[in-house]
């Protein structure tokens, strides 16, 4: 006799909730949220007070989520905000047709060595394109948003403002599995310094000088050198890349050269090395490039 696939689905809801993880429904068979949008919203039931959702639904309520999923074969997925959760999910490459193409495993293997830390064990899921979802709980206090490649290449992050799909969960590619780690472990620290995002800089009110953005500019040069000379062993590499990347945006700016920036990096990261210089320059690198992409640029005043 074939199980009814909401036996199986309601089974994966209820697990993830006993957890403390707020679920909610996806469409069946897919990774999109079944919960209507808020243009269709008639603001009745749960939406009376103003339209509400799929992060604000999500539920770890046995009774809901029963009502829920004996509608139809629900997918089930995590809201990731409201259930403490930061989720790094190690992709595969799009393109199959180069099998040297690294994954996210590995690169994200290479961040962990690059960080003197071993790769941490958690609770982790394979999902159904073949990647990895590494779940930790996140840090009190803190805020964390989603990330896209910004970590490392085909490694995205997820966190306040997102969701992943649970284990249990089918789609056409397959299925979602738990592989190992009953218990998701807390976020180890090197990786908060990563995740992290770099500080902003302070704008500058209407009509300042020049002179005095680039004063601001030296000062934060300064200050991220002095954070990556000083770093303690095994947070130097993540504090490098923090350090890159909140510096990226004043090159961006046009305050800073990247001559200068790398420059300064590299010495302030080979005063105390743990590493070769190639890490580093990896790692600077990649901070820089991932800044400069993601801040608008300006001319300098003549």
């Amino acid at each position: 006799m074939t199980q009814d696939p909401r036996s199986g689905l309601l089974c994966a809801a209820l697990d993830a909730a006993a957890r403390g993880w707020h679920v909610f429904p996806l469409r069946p068979g897919t990774k999109r949220p079944a919960l209507h949008g808020e243009k269709t919203c008639t603001r009745t039931g749960p939406c009376t007070d103003g339209h509400r959702k799929w992060e604000q639904r999500a539920t770890t309520d046995p009774d809901r989520i029963r009502a829920a999923w004996s509608r139809a074969p629900f997918n089930v997925g995590i809201a990731t905000g409201p259930s403490g959760l930061v989720v790094i999910d190690l992709d595969v490459p799009k393109d199959k047709s180069s099998s040297d193409a690294p994954d996210g495993a590995a690169t994200f293997q290479a961040l962990c060595e690059r960080a003197a830390h071993p790769a941490p064990t958690t609770y982790r899921t394979r999902t159904a394109s073949g990647g990895t979802h590494l779940y930790f709980t996140a840090p009190p206090g803190v805020r964390l948003s989603n990330t896209a490649g910004s970590v490392s290449p085909l490694v995205d992050t997820r966190a306040h403002g997102g969701y992943v799909v649970a284990a249990g969960s089918i789609t056409p590619a397959g299925r979602y599995e738990a592989l190992c780690a009953p218990v998701a472990a807390p976020l180890p620290g090197w990786l908060l310094s990563v995740l992290r995002p770099a500080p902003k800089p302070v704008q500058a009110p209407t009509g300042v000088t020049v002179g005095r953005s680039r004063l601001y500019a030296d000062v934060a040069l300064a200050n991220e050198t002095r954070n990556v000379a000083t770093a303690a062993d095994g947070t130097r590499n993540a504090t490098l890349l923090r350090a890159a990347r909140a510096l990226g945006r004043l090159i961006a700016s046009g305050d800073l050269t990247r001559v200068q920036v790398e420059q300064a990096l590299r010495e302030a990261a080979a005063g105390n090395a743990t590493q070769s210089q190639r890490y580093y320059d990896d790692v600077i690198r990649r901070g820089l490039d991932w800044s400069i992409a993601h801040n608008p640029t300006r001319r300098r005043a003549a």
